[in-house]
């Protein structure tokens, strides 16, 4: 039955549009100023619902003001939530349109210290101020559109309001209002087009659905008569044996992070709150009781005495939406099949309770307000004569929590903010209480409130070259911090024998750069010329299936540094052969620390993260690849997926060949990669707000071959288009499933070899090389009758003492094998002194 019918039939209201009755059920509002409510079951707000279907929602609006802006304007747009109803709506529209937009919303509470940026009026509220209160102000003096947020467009006043308010403050050319459902009659319409044109400035409207609310003239009185003779006592206490438990789970909230866009939220913030959702969500699902854990032998879990899985409610508090939302989108995820999330919020609106199938408020907790300071206004349990508390200086001081009690519900996680976590949420007829009262368990999680300091930190900015690497400044943005003139070089054995022993990682400390030989030289330009056309070819392959399957225009980020060079090439030839100019950037990934999340963040402020695509140069075992899916996974709006030029592990689908065979670039160190170390993290050197750490040796420009060897390979381009084309095509029919058998090959080797550790394995001509440049050999694996690709490094072993052996079967050509238990008095395999 539709959740509209009990008040349509005895009060007249009709909803006239397609899609509105899937989007909105009614119910009567205690309130003078409008006698119904359109109650929303996407918005998570009034009636429990699904989180992932509340997610959807705004993301699917999300998605249509972009394509009504186009994605260059919604990258420049601020988006404004409103109080309360849409505090969580705002951000999961800002995400829909790709991440990039600064988030606020208004409040209806002050916060000590925080200046005002301005406020409105929304006039048909039962609680009718909203306070601006950005932590950034410039933020909504940005020249991109405002994109105005609420869950319904009833009228249009509230915009005007708003709209009005801050073009005082900040004239611009474009607003954008967006709503789950647009009923606004054509007056009210035509009413928003004058305002528009007396401003000078263009309003659009989108909305998931729109029609019109039709009204009998008579509906304020009859919606009042409805209220007094429907209006039900408290419901009885419950007796104390039957109350459910209340116990707290601290959350481990980061530190420093907002609980929602009161004072802003950006993609730095989105970054941070997805990477500590899985640890939270973990916390609070070890506290309840309710929810069965997954059996060993992979037997269904056993849920509820009538078969059922447990139903679990999120309960957010007022404007505190977002983050209990995505907290429970992510229990969602992870009790799949075990427990029947859904999730709501609190509210000030008062809404009459009626235990009908069709009526949308079927059951009402009221408690006092828990979150405001002492005043002088009416008693908390006093009706006002419009049956709503008027409250004091700060609103109404009831509260109220829907659908809650009576709906079978098993537990319930409150979620509230340390301004809330006061002695009336804990008291006799308080939430906790009254919730107790209804369901037998109650998890309470409190997030702290944020309050702004003057310093929130700002991302930083790229660095380009020549100031800091020496390829051009259009070729690579490097998102690193600058740490050139910081000592950070130890001997190869001191820092082998520190990263065995634990004492260190090795990103927290740089090999010497390796200075080749001018024999070493020589193989490698004799290696580039062979194998210029072969490189040139794989670099078109895997930028055809970038194209083809991420396109039309994919963000390049490479990561740094042996990934760079093939982001340059895939650059080049995205421009050679089809003239796209396509973004490239430059990131720190650090095995066993993950990705740099402040680069993702920077990222996600400046592009759709869905089109970012990871680039590196080659796959050894994959152990990156790994890496890069465990660091991506809490950040789910970036693909994991890695293109590679070479994939001889079969790690990934995104490749230009899965031959392994020598890519001249892993030959050097610096010198092929713009003159930039490998990343540095370490914490006295780079803070919380910081991009990982790299250095630009300057005094190796003499040396330097990194313009020469994407040159040459791109000057190749014109003699392997077609072929390159043709490899695309096959690759696009082709299974490409990686198969892991190079990890395979590696746990054969540790086995056979007594390694113990496939850190120290690192298979492919690439690895081997860079065993030899920059780790403690200990010997050399190569596939027998390997050829002259194998001549570098068999120049390399010859010159550091280190034997090769030649092997059959190896699916690499080489493989090689860093020191095992390290220390600076070990010796080779040969019985010599490691060097």
């Amino acid at each position: 039955m539709w959740t509209g019918t009990w008040v349509a039939e005895r009060l007249g209201v009709r909803l006239e549009g397609e899609g509105l009755r899937e989007l909105l059920g009614l119910a009567l509002r205690r309130n003078p100023k409008r006698a119904h409510l359109l109650v929303s079951t996407v918005l998570g707000k009034h009636v429990p619902q699904r989180p992932s279907a509340v997610l959807d929602a705004g993301r699917r609006l999300g998605e249509r003001v972009r394509e009504r802006l186009g994605a260059a304007e919604a990258a420049r747009s601020v988006v404004l939530g409103f109080a309360e109803t849409a505090t969580g709506l705002g951000l999961t529209v800002a995400h829909g349109m790709g991440s990039r937009a600064n988030a606020l919303h208004s409040t209806r509470r002050p916060v000590p210290g925080v200046a005002r940026f301005g406020g409105f009026e929304e006039e048909h509220s039962h609680a009718t101020s909203h306070l601006l209160l950005p932590e950034d102000p410039d933020a909504l003096r940005t020249g991109g559109p405002l994109v105005l947020v609420d869950d319904e467009l009833s009228t249009g006043r509230t915009v005007r309001n708003t709209v009005a308010a801050l073009h005082a403050a900040h004239p611009r050319d474009r607003y954008v209002v967006a709503a789950l459902v647009d009923t606004r009659g054509g007056a009210d319409v035509a009413a928003l087009e004058k305002f528009a044109a007396e401003l000078g400035a263009r309003i659009d409207v989108v909305a998931l659905a729109a029609g019109r609310v039709g009204l009998p003239d008579d509906v304020l009185e009859r919606g009042r008569e409805l209220v007094a003779a429907h209006r039900g006592g408290p419901r009885p206490a419950p007796p104390p044996e039957a109350r459910g438990a209340v116990r707290r789970v601290e959350p481990d909230w980061p530190q420093g992070l907002p609980d929602g866009a009161r004072h802003g939220f950006g993609p730095r913030e989105q970054l941070r709150l997805e990477a500590a959702l899985p640890g939270m969500a973990e916390r609070v699902l070890r506290a309840l009781d309710c929810v069965p854990a997954v059996p060993a032998d992979g037997a269904a879990p056993a849920g509820r005495a009538d078969g059922a899985p447990p139903r679990v409610l999120v309960l957010g508090s007022e404007e505190l939406m977002y983050a209990p939302l995505m907290l429970a989108a992510e229990l969602e995820r992870r009790t799949e099949g075990r427990a029947e999330v859904r999730f709501s919020t609190t509210t000030r609106s008062p809404v009459l309770a009626v235990d009908d199938p069709g009526y949308a408020i079927r059951t009402a907790l009221r408690f006092p307000a828990h979150d405001l300071p002492p005043h002088d206004g009416p008693d908390s349990t006093a009706d006002g004569a419009d049956g709503a508390d008027p409250g004091g200086p700060h609103g109404p001081v009831e509260r109220y929590a829907y659908n809650i009690a009576g709906q079978g519900f098993d537990a319930v996680v409150a979620v509230v903010d340390s301004v809330g976590d006061t002695p009336a949420l804990h008291a006799p007829q308080g939430l906790l209480d009254q919730l107790a009262g209804c369901v037998p368990e109650v998890v309470l999680s409190v997030v702290p409130s944020y309050v702004p300091d003057g310093t929130a930190p700002r991302l930083p900015a790229p660095l380009h070259g020549p100031a800091f690497s020496s390829y051009p400044q259009d070729e690579v943005a490097w998102l690193l911090r600058d740490l050139s003139d910081v000592e950070l070089e130890a001997p190869t054995e001191e820092r082998e024998e520190a990263i065995q022993a634990g004492g260190a990682h090795y990103a927290e400390s740089l090999p010497v750069e390796y200075q080749p030989s001018a024999e070493y030289q020589r193989l490698f330009h004799d290696a580039l010329e062979s194998a210029a056309e072969r490189l040139a070819r794989a670099v078109g392959t895997v930028t055809e299936t970038v194209l083809a399957e991420r396109g039309p225009r994919p963000v390049l980020v490479s990561l740094a540094r042996a990934g760079t060079p093939v982001g340059v090439l895939m650059r080049r030839w995205a421009r050679y052969a089809h003239g796209l100019d396509l973004p490239h950037y430059a990131v720190s990934i650090v095995r066993g620390r993950g990705i740099d999340t402040n680069a993702l963040a920077y990222l996600a402020a400046h592009h759709d993260p869905a089109d970012v695509v990871f680039v590196d140069g080659w796959t050894g075992k994959g152990a990156i690849t790994h890496e890069l899916a465990q660091a991506l996974a809490a950040h789910p709006r970036f693909d994991p997926e890695l293109a590679v030029l070479a994939d001889p592990g079969s790690c990934v689908r995104t490749f230009g060949t899965r031959e392994d065979f020598l890519i001249p670039s892993a030959c050097l160190n610096s010198t092929v990669s713009g003159l930039i170390s490998r990343t540095v993290l370490r914490a006295d050197l780079v803070g919380p707000h910081d991009f990982h750490g790299a250095k630009f040796y300057r005094e190796l420009s003499g040396s330097d071959l990194s313009g020469h060897f994407v040159d040459t390979v791109s000057a190749c381009f014109p003699a392997v288009r077609a072929d390159a084309a043709r490899d695309a095509a096959a690759a696009a029919s082709a299974d490409r499933t990686p198969t892991w058998a190079g990890w395979q090959a590696v746990e054969e080797i540790s086995e056979a070899y007594g390694i113990g550790d496939v850190n120290l394995i690192k298979p492919g001509v690439g690895e081997t090389t860079r065993v030899l440049l920059r780790r403690v050999p200990w010997r050399i694996l190569a596939r027998r009758g390997a050829g002259a690709d194998l001549d570098h490094v068999r120049l390399l072993a010859a010159q550091r003492g280190v034997p090769v052996e030649e092997v059959e079967e190896l699916p690499y050509r080489c493989v090689g094998i860093v020191h095992p238990r390290y220390t600076r008095g070990a010796t080779g395999a040969d019985g010599k002194a490691a060097r």
